[in-house]
């Protein structure tokens, strides 16, 4: 069954792993808050040392920005719900480090709220399959996906772009072959394989 391949145990991890995976594998990001959650828990890591925090997700890339957005989160966090991730649109995009994209994810897989979270796969993915046009924009790829996919599958489709677009319809050199869809697919039908 797909899922979300990032680690998480509490509501905050999923939040911050998701703050911690733009621009980032989550494969590095879930090495990465292994070691951060051994350390920190929210309370403590809205009171942690910048520069420690940073040391811990250097590998992940921006960290100096990450670090002091995991810190702001987990204060907002603390300050407004008492540490507890909110099934609240507008408070979490409020957040720093927190779009659309990391918000739908966050609650897609805690409140089951269905959503589709547009990350780079199901960008490249919904374009390549004709989804969505070339040019439009991660949220006029959510609104005609939204329109195209039943509501209740949502949340199941988007971890199956990512999961297809991360191991089969990759960026570079995809698996066009052997791929069930490619009758469907722009790119291999313009011979870019």
């Amino acid at each position: 069954m797909a899922k979300c391949e990032l680690n998480y145990n509490k509501d905050y991890e999923l939040l911050m792993a998701t703050v911690l995976s733009a621009q980032c594998t989550d494969k590095r990001v879930n090495i990465v808050t292994k070691e951060l959650w051994q350390k920190y828990d929210i309370f403590s890591l809205a009171n942690a040392n910048e520069k420690e925090v940073e040391q811990i997700i250097r590998p992940l890339g921006s960290y100096t920005k990450k670090a002091a957005y995991i810190i702001n989160v987990c204060k907002s966090l603390i300050a407004n719900y008492n540490g507890i991730v909110p099934n609240n649109r507008k408070f979490l995009e409020s957040l720093p480090g927190v779009g659309r994209k990391t918000c739908n994810v966050v609650l897609s897989n805690i409140y089951n709220i269905p959503a589709i979270a547009v990350d780079t796969h199901v960008n490249r993915v919904s374009k390549r399959l004709t989804l969505a046009k070339k040019d439009d924009d991660v949220e006029t790829v959510e609104k005609k996906l939204m329109k195209k996919i039943p509501k209740e599958n949502w949340s199941k489709f988007h971890h199956q772009m990512v999961l297809f677009g991360r191991y089969k319809c990759k960026a570079i050199h995809p698996l066009c072959e052997d791929c069930k869809l490619k009758e469907y697919c722009s790119y291999y039908k313009r011979g870019l394989k």
